[in-house]
């Protein structure tokens, strides 16, 4: 019904910025929240950034200042801007859209397929 695809990931050094997005497409009536986790070796997933169909975000403490997440309800995309990318911000980062489908259908959650990011000298 909806698919997610992400990209932006990659190798970058120490300092070193990137910038991830988030495109969903199919039977799509609105978006609400628009979040992005990620997930390091042997730990939990954890919710990196999110952002209300209004525009609220909010972080977590570890990448306040350092990273920015936005949208395009237009394009039904999220980004995440990263900068001052540090090696324990390596990590394969999701997406995950609160969709409101087509046909009054209802309301499900969305993950995309993830995306590594490695920061790394």
């Amino acid at each position: 019904q909806v698919q997610l695809v992400e990209s932006g990931g990659g190798l970058v050094p120490p300092g070193g910025s990137l910038r991830l997005s988030c495109a969903a497409s199919g039977s799509i009536f609105s978006i609400n929240a628009m979040a992005w986790y990620r997930q390091a070796p042997r730990k939990q997933r954890e919710l990196v950034a999110a952002i209300t169909s209004g525009g609220n975000t909010n972080y977590a403490d570890s990448v306040k200042g350092r990273f920015t997440i936005s949208r395009d309800n237009v394009k039904n995309t999220v980004y995440l801007q990263m900068n001052s990318l540090k090696p324990e911000d390596t990590a394969v980062y999701y997406c995950n859209f609160a969709v409101l489908l087509l046909g009054a259908l209802g309301g499900r959650n969305y993950w995309g397929q993830g995306t590594q990011v490695t920061v790394s000298s």
